[in-house]
């Protein structure tokens, strides 16, 4: 079983190392993942050999605390990152600790400055005035600061110390050091020996006791702040969950609570309002903006029998729908999951990380011990000797190790689920940015998964309206997926459709119905012999070639016509296949289809690498012969038949359309059902562990430099650190750290575009019909406004229907009229068009 824990206490990379390390060692845990960004803890264990309380005692014995973490039990989310309130809580101390650390360094440095003093703070005799004003302003600071003792101190008496411990020694040692400094300026005074007292004077640490206590407190605030920033994908997808709804009972409306909602009822969704449960239309109409789930911006039109996902928006129109998935069972509780789940896990990269930290105080301790030892051995003298052990233990930063790579990981899943693709762990991540080979399934992924009419061939005196009203009334009994194509088509041109008598069906070759007294035969070539045949035949070559199905119609014996279909390219795919060529990959089609066909949709996406006629059990052997081969390969697929291969392939990618198999045996999810995102995830990933590697190096770089110039390497050549410039620093490397990783939040996803002869070559060899087209309208403002754009779009040639909506802003054309055109004839309207 998988349970996660809220940790407390935890303060840098050698903690969150630490508790890993503990509950590791568990008897039963098999998997453990601490997160110190979220401060969080998930753990994959055997219920029947531990419990939630055996593993927080061993948290807590470790010297941190712990609690499960239940999360809500409203739409299934997690429970909320706490970001915010432990940013207002460090704002809160840093101001008051500032304020007491402005006055602390105007009483020990005014005097170096020439600033006003009061009388009783300046001169050799009332050095033990000042002394002991400076132990009062400190005090306060370290009262506000005290956690910083308390956790520190508490980590080293158990021998675990972690950066609380280098911080609270730190600032420990500088603040005894300066209060002996005080007892000697007070005993060297009453003896009247003010030489001795100057001397000490000018050893007065208390400023650095509490500016470092400030300026980490600083760093910490920064960090929280960004922190807080990382979290915003998953906070953002949580607030989409819809707080009410409106639920229909003996024909009545009643607002409730959404976690009241039960699976079966009937709710009601209006323009405007979220939808609240995941469902299927039973009455009425409106157009959805799903792009919460899927990330793609223009609304989708649904209608009765569609199927709606709670958290999206229906921006017009009014439908009531059937709840089928509730709560922790939505879509959208899901998606909320599963980028939860991708932020807690660990990449592969950040073992090197956890390695580091788990030694790394101990080490900075030593190193700071011996920096003492070797500044006294030379004759630095005792203030030398603190001052630079101090340096060495303020400098040092664990934090930005530990930093390094959960905030790279939690702001790229972040910004990937903005843009509708789910990546289901950290592991996923890494391994997508380091792929060469990405293998594609064809039906549903690389094309649209139905067949579509592409050529109408009207022969021997049959016009081509005839033939498709014919072909309609014989098919229409049929269930034959190309048969409703023919259909599909022939309703959309409103074809005339005769009653058929006498239907029957040949097994293997086609069928026959009577349709005005004429007997119409439909199917493969085996329907036609003689002439018709190999008239037909000539036809049939040609389309076969192209990759396209052709269905021939006969009557008495002769050839009338020939309608073939296609499962055509979705319009991104071969812009998808040509930029994963630029980023260096190797594309292979791999399909169950026989090889004709493969090759005819293979030269349509730019793919020469085709594996054709794979039953669905091989599948998973190709897959396995390439990693054999020592290939990095990603399987892209959507069927049920793919998700052997999904599983096997380092990286298996399902699109959103598919199958839920698919998508459970998958890495990461395609939203929007979009080949050309296989593109963005490739690139992301890469920029993700880009991102990461420079984080490793900085925080690496850093401590490497910074500790021996803090111990004094330089000095000889006049160059030292004290320990205010050390604090700054080690804050700094933790904000550099995050706010690298926050840069990732400025990742542009980008788009395939395709020009006029891609668009000819990709879509119009396979659709050379009438299509439909939706375009996105900005600028209409009333009625008068629809009709210059509907008569703007009526103007074009090819366009043969237009409708244009103004309370969705958009407008549906059905006609053969190339997009450019479309939208040139928008734009000269005076409206802008997408």
């Amino acid at each position: 079983m998988e349970q996660k824990f809220n940790i407390t206490g935890m303060s840098c990379a050698a903690c969150s190392a630490r508790v890993e390390k503990c509950v590791g060692q568990l008897s039963g845990v098999e998997n453990v993942s601490v997160n110190l960004l979220k401060n969080s803890m998930a753990v994959q264990y055997d219920g029947e050999l531990l419990s939630d309380s055996d593993i927080i005692s061993a948290v807590e014995k470790s010297g941190y605390g712990a609690s499960v973490q239940n999360g809500k039990k409203e739409a299934g989310v997690p429970v909320k990152d706490n970001a915010d309130s432990d940013m207002k809580n460090k704002l809160k101390r840093l101001i008051a600790s500032a304020a007491f650390s402005v006055l602390l360094m105007y009483v020990s440095m005014g005097h170096m400055l020439s600033l006003p003093m009061p009388s009783v703070l300046c001169g050799t005799q009332n050095l033990g005035v000042l002394a002991l004003t400076e132990l009062l302003l400190t005090f306060p600071i370290l009262f506000i600061n005290s956690s910083y003792y308390t956790r520190g101190f508490s980590a080293l008496f158990r021998l675990r110390p972690n950066m609380d411990s280098l911080i609270a020694i730190g600032s420990g040692a500088s603040l005894i050091y300066s209060i002996c400094s005080a007892y000697a300026i007070i005993y060297f005074l009453s003896e009247g020996l003010t030489a001795q007292a100057a001397f000490f004077g000018e050893n007065l640490y208390f400023d650095s006791a509490g500016m470092i206590l400030t300026l980490i407190t600083l760093g910490k605030f920064f960090e929280a702040r960004a922190k807080k920033k990382t979290t915003d994908a998953v906070l953002g997808l949580m607030d989409l969950s819809p707080k009410t709804a409106l639920i229909l009972k003996n024909g009545k409306e009643y607002e409730i609570p959404t976690e009241n909602v039960q699976a079966g009822d009937t709710l009601a969704v209006r323009s405007g309002c979220s939808v609240a449960a995941d469902g299927i239309i039973i009455k009425g109409s409106a157009a959805i903006d799903e792009s919460a789930v899927t990330g793609e911006s223009i609304p989708a039109d649904k209608t009765v029998g569609d199927r709606v996902t709670g958290g999206t928006v229906c921006r017009s129109g009014y439908f009531e729908m059937k709840a089928e998935k509730v709560g922790a069972d939505t879509a959208l509780a899901q998606i909320i999951k599963l980028v939860d789940d991708a932020t807690s896990s660990k990449a592969p990269i950040a073992r090197l990380a956890d390695k580091a930290s788990g030694i790394f105080v101990p080490l900075v301790m030593a190193a700071a011990l011996i920096t003492a030892a070797v500044w006294l051995l030379i004759g630095g003298g005792t203030a030398r000797a603190v001052t630079s052990a101090v340096s060495v233990l303020v400098i040092s930063c664990p934090c930005a190790l530990g930093l390094a790579t959960p905030t790279a990981v939690m702001v790229g899943t972040g910004r990937a689920s903005a843009g509708g693709i789910l990546i289901k762990s950290a592991d996923a991540l890494e391994r997508a940015g380091r792929l060469d080979t990405v293998v594609l399934d064809k039906t549903g992924t690389l094309t649209s998964g139905r067949p579509e009419i592409t050529d109408i061939i009207a022969v021997n005196g049959v016009s081509k309206k005839e033939l498709l009203s014919l072909a309609c009334s014989v098919e229409k009994n049929s269930s034959h997926p190309l048969a409703e194509a023919i259909v599909r088509y022939g309703e959309n041109e409103k074809s005339e459709i005769i009653s058929a008598e006498n239907y029957s069906q040949t097994e293997g070759m086609g069928i026959s119905a009577r349709i005005n007294g004429k007997m119409i035969c439909a199917g493969n070539i085996r329907t036609l012999s003689g002439k018709a045949a190999g008239e037909a035949a000539k036809y049939g070559d040609r389309l076969s070639v192209e990759g396209k199905t052709p269905v021939y119609f006969s009557h008495s014996g002769e050839l009338i016509g020939i309608i073939a279909a296609a499962d055509a390219i979705k319009p991104t795919s071969a812009q998808a296949v040509a930029d994963l060529k630029k980023l260096g990959l190797d594309v292979i089609l791999l399909t169950g289809d026989n090889k004709k066909t493969s090759e005819a949709v293979g030269r349509a996406a730019g793919i020469e690498k085709i594996m054709a006629e794979v039953y669905p059990a091989d599948k998973e052997k190709k897959i396995e012969e390439l990693l054999a081969d020592g290939k990095s390969a990603a399987m892209a697929g959507d069927g049920i038949n793919d998700a052997p291969a999904l599983a096997r392939a380092d990286v298996g990618i399902a699109v959103g359309a598919g199958t839920d198999i698919a998508m459970d045996c998958a890495d990461i999810v395609l939203m929007k059902s979009d080949l050309y995102d296989i593109v963005n995830t490739i690139r992301l990933s890469r920029a993700v562990m880009r991102t990461i590697k420079q984080n490793l190096f900085w925080a690496f770089f850093y401590n490497a430099v910074c500790i021996p110039v803090a111990a004094g390497v330089l000095a000889p050549a006049g160059i030292t650190l004290s320990p205010m410039l050390c604090a700054a620093a080690m804050s700094f490397s933790s904000v550099c750290v995050v706010t690298n990783a926050l840069r990732l939040r400025r990742f542009r996803f980008e788009n395939a575009v395709l020009n006029d002869k891609q668009d000819k070559v990709n879509v119009r060899e396979v659709n050379n019909v009438e299509k439909k087209v939706k375009l996105s309208i900005e600028g209409m403002m009333c009625q008068h406004c629809v009709a210059h754009v509907k008569k703007a779009l009526e103007a074009v040639e090819g366009v043969s229907e237009v409708s244009v909506d103004l309370e969705g802003k958009y407008a549906e054309i059905t006609g053969s009229a190339e997009k450019s055109a479309l939208i040139n004839a928008v734009k000269e309207a005076g409206y802008e068009a997408v």
